[in-house]
């Protein structure tokens, strides 16, 4: 990801990212901007990632369509990146007032007085760290996470995902798991982030459904809690905006078919939930991740094959 390629080769990460978290807001926006300017035009995995997703999930726009919005993601995504440690080491009630958050704050605690509990998917979809300030302000809140392969790079998260006090995160192992169903019996959320491919060799479960008409392998993980708890599934993103207070919170209801037996049927409602969030602000999405890395019947990786056709990467502009 960007992260790892612009900050984890220094041995000052942890200082890097509390220097990071000190800095003004419009600052970072700038220095975000600059730096995913610098990525469109130097090639990269980065953009050749994106690129690729792009041209898989809109087919419809033209080629300088699709690099215009490929010199505004990158933008985003780093603005995104630059912005994680003012939101872990932010004050919570500042965070709070940036947000545009009432409509969504409403339907959560509606859904939570079903007493079943809450799934909140939560796609990688503008800045979707804000999420530990948000969900504390409302109630308890588990959240699941993969483990970084630098162990600094966990402590410092951790530490600011942790912070507003009623979060907990837990990792994707059978503790973090039943961690998860405790806290849903609880009446209490636990948060997901869907859009995330299972590592098969790790012990990952998951199928493949369509995302943007491109098969994805898809976890089935929010389909097992929503099937066997009865717990509803929403969709909640916090999006960049150039309005006050600065920031959107987004809600999607889920799809039917979330808590179908068909885990295929699941998946596809899954992905769907993730694509209706994205098509909303699409420029804030993480199309740098290799979300399309698996193929069905062991076809070759989409990226592998693009880099083979345009091994340098170059904007086609």
């Amino acid at each position: 990801s960007i992260c790892y390629r612009l900050f984890m080769g220094t041995r000052f990460f942890y200082y890097l990212i509390r220097f990071l978290g000190l800095l003004p807001l419009w600052l970072l926006r700038a220095l975000g901007l600059g730096i995913g300017w610098l990525l469109y035009w130097i090639p990269n995995r980065e953009r050749h990632t994106a690129k690729v997703n792009l041209e898989l999930c809109f087919p419809e726009l033209s080629e300088s369509e699709r690099e215009k919005m490929l010199s505004r993601v990158l933008r985003e995504n780093v603005i995104t990146l630059l912005e994680m440690p003012a939101v872990w080491f932010g004050d919570t009630g500042r965070w709070l007032r940036r947000l545009d958050a009432e409509p969504v704050r409403a339907e959560i605690e509606r859904l939570l007085s079903l007493g079943k509990g809450l799934i909140i998917a939560m796609p990688h979809l503008g800045n979707f760290e804000i999420s530990a300030h948000f969900f504390g302000a409302i109630g308890p809140a588990t959240g699941l996470y993969r483990p970084p392969r630098k162990q600094g790079l966990e402590s410092v998260m951790l530490e600011g995902r942790n912070r507003p006090g009623k979060n907990r995160m837990v990792p994707t192992d059978r503790q973090g798991i039943k961690a998860l169903y405790q806290a849903l019996e609880a009446n209490e959320m636990i948060v997901i982030l869907p859009d995330q491919q299972p590592k098969r060799q790790k012990g990952g479960v998951g199928v493949f459904a369509p995302f943007f008409n491109v098969p994805a392998l898809t976890m089935t993980l929010v389909n097992r809690f929503a099937r066997k708890t009865g717990a509803p599934v929403y969709f909640v993103s916090f999006v960049r905006t150039r309005e006050k207070p600065g920031y959107k919170v987004v809600g999607v209801p889920a799809a039917q078919g979330m808590a179908d037996r068909d885990p295929a049927v699941a998946a596809a409602a899954l992905n769907r939930g993730v694509e209706a969030s994205v098509r909303m602000y699409p420029d804030q999405y993480q199309w740098t991740y290799r979300r399309f890395e698996a193929q069905p019947d062991g076809a070759p990786s989409p990226y592998k094959a693009a880099a083979t056709k345009n091994p340098a990467g170059k904007p086609g502009l």
